[in-house]
């Protein structure tokens, strides 16, 4: 699992560590760390050209210190002060190593330019020089590497405000930030390089799910196993207006771990759903788990999917159904599933607002409703209502299709069927997928049909390893 920590824990756990060992010894793993990164991303040292944007904090200094190690492989290392605090030690190292210190007309010719300029603690937004710097690298086309975060993000919220640098590779020190998992951050980031500086560190403010976690969680079947005990899904979706969101939503359930799927709806949507796929059952039973809300229009029973909502089972809630969810705090069991333009009206808010400010607004739904929000997107977020947060990173921008809603919601379903919490159903639903999609797509378009069919080939793959 991949976990990223605020900035006042990583705080912590740096002065901890630094008061037991020798001053200057976590800035050089940083730093040694940071150059080796540099020289793989660049794929040679010796005669790169390399141009420093220096600014007053430890990044600064980390990114000196990296240029002395560059600069004695024979890279030609140059320094552009943006702050009259450079960090003293390393330009005086930098300048030993035979760099120079010289100005942003240096950067049409870089190789590439490193982000020194803020650290963790940095406010969103870039000073002017800054921004000038950044946008004459943005205009050569000079790649950039940042150092922690990208200068000008909002560090623990993801959120990007005001101008700041978009890095083609981020290296970052002791663990994730949640910047580098969070949208709109996340895409300013790149590819993001872990380096160990041996920080110990507190529970996570947010976790990344990776396959082995998906291993562990996802509901194989024993020698003992039944369809029942595997599972029953309820299946309230589609509607005469829109009967192919059932037999989507349907595709995306048997896709999963249950053991069958019970479809309630019109007769009409039935009858498309059951020739589509014949191992369904059409009408009420006994089930595990409710799937509701994709396709159902404005014209469904409300009443009954409160109920639903109040009863044992737990229920995906997606689509037309969340027209149903009120905020009376009782929804134990609840999983949500809106797009941005879904949560902006659930929270009575504008669309901008949650694209912007995606944490906070999953986080907020997730205590109001008391329900566990997951937030679609490139990044999915996953908010549960005890404060545990988990996203998702591994999406291809092909799965922005319709009706690929519909397959997750039904996934999503069949993992609360099979007993996963609603944290890691969402969370396993969530990875598996966009792993489907990636599958599907080979770099090119799908469909969500094609998603729902290669989702078993994808857990197997997930499940094998």
């Amino acid at each position: 699992m991949r976990r990223a920590h605020t900035v006042e824990q990583v705080r912590a756990a740096e002065a901890d560590l630094m008061a037991r060992l020798p001053e200057g010894t976590l800035m050089q793993r940083a730093a040694t760390g940071l150059a080796v990164a540099i020289s793989n991303f660049l794929g040679r040292t010796y005669g790169a050209r390399v141009v420093l944007l220096i600014g007053s904090g430890d990044n600064g200094g980390d990114a000196l210190y990296a240029g002395v190690r560059l600069a004695r492989r024979g890279a030609q290392v140059t320094a552009v002060l943006l702050s009259s605090k450079a960090h003293e030690a390393g330009l005086d190292g930098l300048l030993a190593a035979g760099g120079r210190i010289g100005s942003t007309a240096d950067i049409p010719d870089a190789d590439v330019v490193v982000d020194g300029i803020v650290g963790i603690g940095g406010r969103p937004g870039l000073r002017p020089d800054a921004l000038a710097a950044v946008e004459l690298a943005g205009e050569y086309g000079v790649p950039i590497v940042a150092v922690d975060t990208p200068s000008g993000v909002d560090v623990d919220t993801g959120e990007t405000p005001e101008p700041h640098v978009r890095a083609a590779l981020t290296v970052t020190f002791g663990t994730h930030k949640i910047c580098h998992f969070i949208d709109p951050a996340a895409s300013a980031c790149g590819p993001v390089h872990l380096v160990d500086i041996g920080l110990d560190l507190p529970p996570a403010a947010v976790a990344v799910l990776q396959p082995a976690d998906i291993r562990a969680r996802y509901p194989v079947p024993t020698g003992e196993s039944d369809k029942y005990s595997r599972g029953v899904l309820g299946l309230i979706a589609g509607s005469t207006q829109y009967p192919g969101a059932a037999v989507i939503a349907t595709a995306g359930a048997l896709a999963g771990p249950l053991g069958m799927v019970r479809y309630v709806g019109p007769d009409a949507v039935a009858v498309e759903v059951r020739s589509a796929h014949p191992e369904v059952v059409a009408g009420d039973g006994r089930v595990q788990a409710w799937a509701i809300g994709s396709g159902l229009g404005d014209d469904f029973d409300v009443a009954r999917v409160r109920d639903l909502l109040d009863a044992e089972e737990p229920v995906v809630l997606d689509a037309d159904g969340l027209k149903a969810l009120d905020d009376s705090g009782d929804h134990t069991g609840v999983l949500v599933t809106p797009h941005a333009g879904e949560l902006a009206r659930m929270l009575g808010v504008e669309r901008s607002k949650v694209e912007a400010q995606r944490l906070e607004h999953a986080r907020l739904a997730a205590e109001r409703f008391d329900v566990t929000i997951l937030l679609k997107g490139a990044t999915t977020v996953i908010a549960a209502p005890d404060g545990q947060v988990r996203v998702n990173t591994n999406a291809t921008p092909w799965l922005a299709t319709a009706g690929a809603g519909d397959v997750l919601a039904g996934l999503c379903g069949a993992l609360l069927a099979g007993g996963l919490t609603p944290l890691d159903a969402a969370s396993v639903g969530a990875h598996l997928h966009a792993a489907a999609a990636t599958l599907a797509s080979a770099s090119g378009p799908i469909t969500a049909l094609s998603v729902a069919a290669a989702l078993p080939e994808a857990t197997r793959r997930i499940l094998a390893d």
